[in-house]
């Protein structure tokens, strides 16, 4: 296996340790994880980095908050932090330009990062990605679900456990107790409980917060020609599926692809599938 040879460190980026692993060789590619309780890079894409390390040199760090990286990020902008830190990274690499492939809480950081600074990025995948229409309606269940696992009596294993086969996943009895054990152990690190990465604005600044991490009423996303590949799940129960449509028709050159039977975890229940198309759009230019 490719991630065997993984080579795995620490990066100082703006003075917090970002844990990062990488793989393969060929074009930049970088793969930001989503924000569910106990995610990293190497666990969210378990069935996906070795087919991309055959083609493509992989960046897959742990975000700020989560895994082996630094916890606590600002609040009041989560993506635009996420999206500096990310940056930041490439510049500590030495890399000018990557592609990005981001899940949920990593696909809208990765939109942000393209927003931002374009030049630095080539082609973008996002699946089910987080900021798209988040204030035209109100909390999925599934949102719901991951925002109050820190809340009330605390995290536990049964929470996390609801939240993964009930929301992230359509099969809920396709997800072994294994996968949930490593999540669980990652999401009750103490530094994690006492700042959770992912939580509900809150505070005098909720509202401006919760406008700023809304992507598709940030007038830049229609003039980002970036080749996009949109991936969503048809049976998401964390981010809703008419976002798809919605991120299509205001990007300029971007693609969608929806699948029956699918939660918000295409990258892991759909693996053979994602792994073929991610790599047939990224060398398309080549």
């Amino acid at each position: 296996m490719i991630t065997d040879k993984a080579h795995e460190r620490t990066v100082t980026v703006a003075g917090k340790p970002i844990f990062v692993a990488e793989m393969g060789s060929g074009p930049n590619v970088v793969m930001l994880h989503g924000g569910g309780p106990g995610a990293s890079g190497l666990s969210n894409y378990a069935r996906n980095v070795d087919a991309l390390a055959a083609h493509f040199r992989l960046i897959v760090p742990d975000l700020p908050g989560y895994g082996r990286s630094a916890k606590g990020l600002d609040q009041a902008d989560p993506f635009g932090y996420l999206a500096d830190t990310v940056r930041g990274l490439l510049d500590e690499l030495g890399v000018g330009i990557a592609h990005l492939v981001g899940n949920s809480y990593g696909g809208a950081a990765a939109l942000r990062l393209a927003l931002d600074t374009p030049q630095r990025v080539g082609r973008l995948v996002v699946m089910g990605p987080g900021g798209i229409g988040t204030t035209r309606s109100l909390p999925t269940a599934g949102l719901r679900s991951l925002l109050s696992y820190y809340g009330g009596d605390g995290p536990s294993r049964d929470k996390l456990a609801t939240f993964i086969r009930t929301y992230l996943v359509h099969d809920g009895a396709a997800v072994p107790d294994e996968l949930v054990d490593l999540r669980y152990l990652a999401s009750i690190d103490p530094d994690v409980i006492a700042a959770p990465p992912l939580r509900r604005p809150s505070g005098p600044t909720a509202l401006r917060t919760l406008w700023r991490m809304d992507l598709t009423r940030d007038r830049r996303l229609k003039a980002l020609a970036k080749p996009t590949l949109i991936l969503w799940g048809r049976d998401d129960r964390v981010n809703r599926p008419s976002g798809g449509p919605m991120l299509l028709n205001l990007m300029p050159d971007a693609e969608l692809m929806m699948t029956p039977r699918t939660g918000h975890w295409m990258q892991w229940e759909r693996a053979e599938l994602f792994n073929r198309v991610v790599i047939e759009f990224l060398e398309r230019e080549r």
